[in-house]
């Protein structure tokens, strides 16, 4: 019998994928949960991807001509209660503000105090908010189109938490825009879906089933969602992004009225979407193995890692003035990299390095300084890649080697993709395939999931419609487990 093999992650994600996924998190330090109830402390590196998501989208979404605002926190509930339809999908979820200070009480403990006239509902989501500004800024339909996104937090009360993928507070972006015609709302939507799409397989390397949502999960208030489904390793979908037309629902209740062409007064057509932190539980679940974290080059906090090997104090201050040449070098064609000077052991630095999935490791020592040389290693092929190259080859290589890596992630996760995806021809074979401990996605056809067998089988293994891909122009439907 063969000796298993060691691995930086235990349990590994055959053994226990939901436990594998927070002991990456917490080994490639990405984060951990705070003592306020379901909320998360996301640490500096796991910051660090977030920042490069919302610097990298931001530009894509400027080049529609969306503009950044920032609205309130705190919503008046009358606000809310104005779209009852919308807020009947959050209601349960809605944290409220009730008191407007704390006091002593008798027993010198702080309790509320001052309560409020009208509570504030802290944003679940901000199209109340936003539509009552559109009302006043809208009146011409010159005014249109507008557009406005924010960077923001939100927050939801979530009985399970799991970092990234589920918690009570949440960064995102959220747009809303709105148009002269229906025309115009609807094809935003899809565009804004398009990009999401495109950042993901682009950026994050994470290919995506790009669709509509079934009448049953549409957004609520919506005339339509749009939404981008992505496959983890372990078969479920991670809905990854959503774009909403919203007609003139929204601008009924906020009544976003402007005059058109004709002086006429007409009700705007808006559109709102959004992407969210648990994108980056999405990186973690399509890429990463059983040593931690694998991230793509695109994305990651810095690309390469440079590790000084010391072992004689006197040539310290030579290696590190070598080191930081390289570094010079890198730099120059804008690749980000971080050198690991800690005052640690080089074994614990690797693994270091290893676990927070830098795409790219060299190694520097006394002989490389000596020869010209470095060693790096890939993170994606791991020890098998190890190179020795001179430092001429390595820089000028360095862009080219990191592209290889994004390819071959994309290339990966469009394997995880294909082994999860099934068609089943009637539904005792979609029954018999979920029987047999089959743990992906299925495609069937749309008109499966009006029958009241199919309802059965839903509920039995907990299935649920994740969109109807644009690829099938709505003859199927993908339906499976989901985060």
């Amino acid at each position: 019998m063969s000796k298993k093999a060691k691995t930086a992650i235990q349990p590994t994600r055959s053994e226990d994928f939901p436990n594998w996924y927070q002991k990456v998190i917490v080994a490639s330090d990405l984060a951990e949960n705070s003592k306020t109830r379901g909320c998360m402390i996301i640490k500096p590196y796991g910051y660090a991807i977030w920042e490069n998501i919302q610097q990298i989208f931001d530009k894509r979404i400027k080049a529609h001509g969306v503009e950044n605002a920032y609205f309130p926190l705190l919503i008046p509930l009358k606000f809310i209660a104005s779209e009852a339809e919308h807020i009947d999908g959050f209601a349960k979820e809605c944290a409220v503000v009730t008191h407007h200070k704390l006091e002593m009480d008798e027993n010198r403990q702080l309790v509320p105090a001052g309560k409020l006239e009208e509570p504030y509902v802290i944003r679940p989501t901000s199209e109340t908010v936003i539509g009552d500004a559109m009302s006043r800024w809208i009146n011409s339909y010159r005014d249109l189109p507008m557009k406005i996104n924010q960077w923001c937090n939100v927050m939801r009360w979530e009985m399970r938490t799991r970092l990234f993928l589920r918690t009570s507070e949440f960064l995102w972006q959220e747009g809303h825009n709105a148009f002269a015609s229906p025309e115009e709302s609807d094809t935003d939507a899809r565009l804004m879906v398009d990009e999401y799409a495109k950042f993901a397989e682009n950026v994050l390397a994470i290919p995506v089933i790009t669709g509509e949502k079934t009448a049953n999960e549409r957004f609520p208030g919506a005339e339509s969602t749009y939404t981008i489904e992505a496959v983890m390793q372990d078969g479920k979908a991670l809905q990854a992004g959503t774009s909403h037309n919203l007609g003139t629902n929204f601008s009924k209740s906020a009544n976003i009225v402007f005059q058109d062409k004709t002086g006429k007064e007409q009700f705007a057509h808006t559109t709102s979407w959004g992407i969210s932190t648990r994108l980056i539980g999405g990186l973690i679940m399509v890429h990463s193995d059983d040593d931690g974290l694998q991230l793509p080059p695109a994305i990651a906090p810095y690309q390469v890692v440079i590790i000084p090997v010391v072992k004689n104090p006197e040539q310290a201050d030579a290696i590190n003035e070598y080191v930081q040449n390289i570094c010079e070098g890198l730099i120059a064609q804008d690749i980000r990299v971080h050198v690991n000077k800690k005052d640690d052991s080089v074994g614990n630095k690797i693994w270091d390095s290893i676990k927070k999935g830098v795409p790219l490791r060299v190694e520097i020592g006394a002989k490389e300084m000596e020869s010209g040389t470095l060693t790096h290693v890939r993170r994606d092929i791991g020890r098998d890649s190890k190179t020795n190259s001179s430092v001429e080859e390595f820089v000028s290589t360095a862009s080219d080697i990191l592209a290889s890596i994004q390819t071959s992630l994309f290339e990966r996760a469009k394997a995880i993709v294909a082994d999860n995806l099934s068609d089943v021809a009637d539904l005792d074979a979609l029954q018999q395939l979920y029987k047999d401990d089959y743990q992906g996605l299925v495609r069937i056809p749309t008109s499966f999931i009006e029958d009241d067998q199919y309802k059965q089988l839903a509920k039995e293994f907990s299935l649920s419609e994740r969109c109807l891909p644009f690829a099938d122009n709505g003859s199927m439907v993908v339906i499976g487990r989901a985060y």
